[in-house]
């Protein structure tokens, strides 16, 4: 490893599958005898087994993604073809009917009709007519569906945000990786205008199924340790904008020959808005990986001292954030955020696995959540706690697990009779609820849920300042 990649932090992790070869990994990870440049590089620290073993499978795993990856993604771009083959000619009838007559009507992936393989297990496009501005859960709801619309192309997203929200689009943005060397980050801004003051809203795109490079970004467990902040997922802070040999510096060369990273475009893009409108608000959000984005870059603010920013900041929403860092970084993202007055609600429902991974010990052994989040049962009745079952491989909850996606397969058929046609769920989530069966939490981690956790779940949002700096679980159905 180049010294210079990481002058930035004394104290780090970098990992670097493509210069490992098979046989180094099983040699590092049997007898730690493998030349640590080739796969990794700690400071002050011998690895025991147990993190040797955990990052072998991280290595492993970006391997398989380097080599995988295009297959990966053709067929991706095959189903979610498929997807859109069948509404847009008319069902399978008028599509058999329009082949038959050489009139077939071939999807453009780049369309305002056209849906990802996300937006195809959450049909739903508006926002909940019965949650209005005034009701304290509308930042919540409208969060995740802004996370949920991030997952799909740039057209779907204008066309969606101007004529169905009637609200104003601000840009769409693909952002780059400097240790990648390619895009690896999507984003997206609206402006709320119906509400006042105007409210702001940034949506980092989650990883979405078919997609190896958020895949290489989720899986790399490198970390980087900087002073008075703590340890940091290194996957997600790449994807975010870190720069090889600078780390973060406060300011940037920017400009349209320059590498766009996402933290820099977009905290321009904050600070232009803010000071023509000295009333507005914003708000951070993101599913999954987008999660872990959003919470990092008030991290990254912090550590700038953007005071502008940071006292405009109503909220971070997160929903099925994985963990970002260790506890010291908890620690100080606490004070800040208590300091500026930022809500953070990190929304976790039941089962799902992604806030439960990496694992999470008491040595540290990599990263831990901070504070509780906003936990939702399968039935969405909520709590303010830190979510049950803190690791998914704990094996006395196997057969929970088990019983409650059966639960959640039958609830799938029954609930819009219950609820209203606005909760039907389609043929590929239940199919989804199906593998659930095998891989309890696997469907937990949809965007169904986490839409209709916004939505059938009642918070009391408007006396829940910061869940993080409450002591004691408290009932919010």
């Amino acid at each position: 490893m180049a010294p210079y990649e990481t002058q930035f932090s004394d104290h780090h992790m970098l990992l670097k599958p493509e210069h490992a070869s098979l046989c180094d990994l099983v040699r590092f990870l049997l007898f730690s005898t493998s030349e640590t440049s080739n796969i990794h590089y700690t400071k002050e620290r011998k690895e025991d087994f147990w993190r040797r073993w955990y990052i072998f499978n991280s290595l492993f795993a970006q391997k398989l993604l380097l080599s995988w990856g295009k297959p990966m993604v053709q067929v991706g771009y095959k189903l979610e073809l498929w997807l859109n083959l069948l509404p847009q000619n008319g069902g399978f009838l008028m599509l058999l009917s329009n082949f038959l007559k050489g009139n077939v009507v071939w999807p453009d992936s780049s369309s305002a009709t056209f849906t990802s393989v996300v937006g195809n297990l959450d049909q739903r496009k508006e926002l909940d007519k019965n949650i209005r501005p005034e009701n304290p859960k509308y930042n919540g709801s409208l969060a995740m569906m802004a996370s949920k619309l991030a997952y799909e192309n740039e057209a779907f997203v204008q066309t969606t945000i101007k004529d169905q929200w009637g609200m104003e689009y601000l840009g769409f943005y693909n952002f780059w990786n400097d240790y990648m060397g390619k895009v690896s980050t999507q984003a997206m801004m609206f402006q709320d205008t119906r509400v006042q003051p105007n409210l702001l809203v940034v949506a980092f795109r989650g990883t979405s199924p078919f997609d190896p490079v958020a895949w290489q970004t989720d899986v790399d467990l490198s970390w980087f340790k900087l002073e008075g902040v703590g340890k940091i997922h290194g996957g997600f802070f790449k994807a975010l904008g870190l720069q090889k040999g600078k780390g973060w510096p406060k300011e940037i060369q920017q400009g349209s020959k320059q590498p766009q990273y996402a933290y820099y475009v977009i905290r321009q893009r904050l600070r232009e808005i803010l000071e023509k409108n000295e009333s507005a608000k914003f708000i951070l959000t993101g599913h999954s990986l987008g999660g872990a984005l959003a919470i990092l870059f008030v991290t990254v603010l912090a550590m700038h001292e953007e005071e502008l920013l940071l006292n405009r900041l109503e909220g971070v929403y997160t929903f099925g954030q994985p963990r970002v860092g260790d506890k010291q970084l908890g620690d100080y993202m606490k004070e800040k955020l208590k300091e500026y007055n930022v809500r953070h609600l990190r929304y976790v429902y039941c089962n799902d696995l992604v806030p439960r991974i990496p694992y999470d010990d008491e040595n540290d052994l990599f990263f831990e959540h901070w504070g509780p989040s906003l936990y939702y049962n399968s039935f969405y009745k909520g709590k303010v706690e830190l979510e049950p079952n803190k690791n998914y491989f704990a094996l006395l909850w196997v057969i929970p697990k088990c019983v409650n996606a059966v639960w959640e397969l039958v609830r799938s058929f029954i609930i819009p009779y219950i609820k209203g046609p606005d909760y039907k769920e389609s043929w590929l989530m239940k199919m989804i609820r199906v593998a659930g069966l095998v891989f309890p939490g696997f469907a937990a981690h949809c965007p169904q849920d986490y839409v209709n956790a916004t939505r059938l779940g009642s918070l009391a949002l408007d006396g829940l300042q910061n869940p993080i700096h409450q002591r004691d679980s408290k009932v919010v159905d």
